[in-house]
């Protein structure tokens, strides 16, 4: 067993109501997300009062709206939660290392995506069919890419895969993270049942095993944002059902299951098969490490009968 892992435990003269109101891994989640919203709707309020708005629908075309409702809510509730709250360093994303593992998730991201759409070339699907030197990158770099990878990585991996892996251990902690993060993206355009569900195993998992092995957000931050880039800005490849304008023009051709469709590589066996390779070379890592976590009744059962047996 391993306690290597668990960034925060509750305090031992914590009161019974505090235990369960302020420190439960549930209580901490929902105050998270409760922090966030009123900061966003704080932030939100300013950044519209001061810059405006633009007119359309999609977010793309508003990034400050983004950054102020979304990123920067995200960013600040957490550091909140955890200097306040959980009341130690926030090490996760510790700016020492961020040259580090943040170049090196960048590279993980690209060479990964660059795999998949090479295969997909290979098999016949992927095809480019010009160039598009004009291709407007600036603003879907900063949102799709990084304030996508900071924002989503703080959430799915920095508080809900990380404090239910203190609750429930880290089999539970990738499975309901994993399904969360794949059908947060069902409304997304285009998408179906089978590309949330191929999400939550190619990119749920990976990116959980990551940071479990890494401890780093910065590394999940990386991949996150280096694997939408490529899709989108690079290859020209629809992001997660939405449009992409990238510098290659291209066409994916062939049926569904291979190509991904209308929703983008992301829903493409290919892509699944290599982010399942990735995560069973993270998970050999974890367990020679002997790293997974057992859940909090276990941990407990076990640290109870090493003190009986030192008695």
């Amino acid at each position: 067993m391993t306690t290597a892992n668990i960034a925060y435990t509750t305090p031992a003269d914590a009161g019974k109501w505090k235990r369960w109101l302020l420190f439960s891994p549930t209580a901490r989640i929902v105050l998270f997300f409760v922090g966030m919203a009123v900061i966003s709707g704080i932030l939100s309020v300013i950044v519209v009062a001061t810059l405006g708005t633009m007119t359309g629908s999609n977010i793309v075309h508003r990034p400050w709206l983004y950054y102020g409702g979304q990123v920067l809510p995200a960013v600040i509730a957490y550091y909140l939660l955890v200097r306040l709250l959980e009341r130690r360093r926030v090490n996760e994303l510790a700016l020492r290392d961020l040259p580090g593992y943040g170049a090196g998730g960048l590279l993980l991201g690209a060479v990964l995506f660059s795999l998949i759409v090479g295969l997909l070339w290979l098999f016949g699907s992927y095809h480019i069919i010009g160039t598009n030197p004009d291709a407007h990158w600036l603003i879907p770099v900063l949102v799709v890419g990084i304030g996508a990878g900071i924002s989503e990585e703080i959430l799915m991996r920095g508080v809900l895969y990380r404090i239910i892996e203190e609750g429930l251990g880290t089999w539970a902690a990738l499975v309901i993270s994993a399904l969360v993060f794949g059908f947060m993206h069902a409304h997304n355009p285009n998408a179906t049942t089978w590309s949330s569900l191929a999400i939550a195993i190619e990119a749920g998992v990976s990116f959980a095993l990551l940071y479990h092995i890494t401890r780093s957000l910065w590394m999940c931050m990386g991949l996150h944002a280096a694997w939408n880039i490529m899709q989108g800005t690079v290859y020209g490849i629809s992001v997660s059902g939405t449009g992409a304008d990238g510098f290659l023009v291209s066409t994916r051709t062939g049926p569904d299951w291979l190509s991904g469709g209308a929703f983008g590589a992301e829903a493409s066996v290919v892509a699944l098969l290599c982010c399942s390779v990735l995560s069973v070379i993270l998970l050999v890592i974890a367990l020679r490490r002997g790293s997974i976590v057992p859940p909090a009744w276990r941990r407990r059962a076990r640290m109870d009968a090493v003190v009986q047996g030192a008695a």
